[in-house]
């Protein structure tokens, strides 16, 4: 039976409050109007006021955010691998990956919206791909290529194939560093879904709704949209964390 570890859902929490209460007093402290500053006691209302809108554009955002990260683990896998197994490769396209998420998404937008004129959702999924898919194929390219040469010489002399090599060694070291990666993934790809939902917006998903408060200067629910994509961050980032302790939960050292 799964012992639950209190401490890591209570401290969170705890923490949670702590900012929520400082945040509250400063807005009181300061006198802050909700045309200016809104205090957590003002966001609740604007949930409840809009709330068939959050959970409609909520879904829309999340299921976009979703697929680009799907989409995003598959290529940024396959990208990394090419890299990490081969040096040719390595070099050829690591400047060029380099160079391209260099490049601000918010300009990119633009210019995805006028290629593909009216594919709303297409254009949303690719931007979250787009902008999450780099730290993916770099942590596999890193775990890849680091691999100590003596084990995959050791499985090799014993009639071992590439695949047996990459699948009994390669592929459990480069667990570690693609769980890590796609942690940061997820909170990219958000941020690529509301890019385009607020730059290039088509009237659904949570970047639309905060473009329509700030339009009105409706600070609550500006705010509100906010704590609304946080919340769905944390919630796919803590999916992420369950499946890493389920594939490699090994690695995982306990801090002294």
């Amino acid at each position: 039976m799964m012992r639950i570890n209190w401490q890591k859902i209570v401290v969170p929490l705890a923490a949670i409050v702590v900012l929520l209460l400082a945040w509250e007093w400063l807005v009181w402290f300061k006198g802050w109007p909700t045309f200016k500053m809104a205090a957590p006691s003002d966001i609740w209302p604007a949930f409840l006021r809009f709330q068939p809108l959050f959970w409609e554009y909520g879904w829309q955002t999340l299921w976009r955010t979703v697929a680009g990260l799907g989409l995003a683990v598959v290529f940024g896998t396959l990208i990394g691998m090419v890299m990490g197994l081969s040096r040719t490769m390595n070099d050829a396209l690591y400047p060029l990956l380099v160079g391209f998420n260099a490049i601000p998404k918010a300009t990119v937008v633009p210019v995805v919206a006028l290629m593909f004129i009216g594919q709303h959702d297409f254009n949303t999924i690719l931007i979250a791909f787009l902008i999450s898919f780099f730290p993916i194929a770099v942590s596999v390219a890193i775990g890849l290529s680091t691999l100590e040469p003596e084990y995959r010489d050791i499985l090799r002399s014993l009639g071992a194939s590439r695949f047996t090599v990459f699948w009994k060694i390669a592929l459990p070291k480069t667990l570690p560093e693609f769980f890590g990666a796609l942690k940061v993934a997820v909170t990219l790809a958000f941020i690529g879904t509301n890019l385009v939902e607020i730059i290039a917006p088509h009237g659904r998903g949570l970047g639309h709704l905060f473009q329509s408060a700030q339009i009105n200067s409706d600070f609550p629910l500006m705010f509100a949209v906010l704590i609304a994509l946080a919340a769905l961050g944390i919630l796919l980032y803590y999916i992420v964390v369950a499946l890493e302790r389920i594939f490699a939960g090994w690695a995982d050292r306990a801090p002294g």
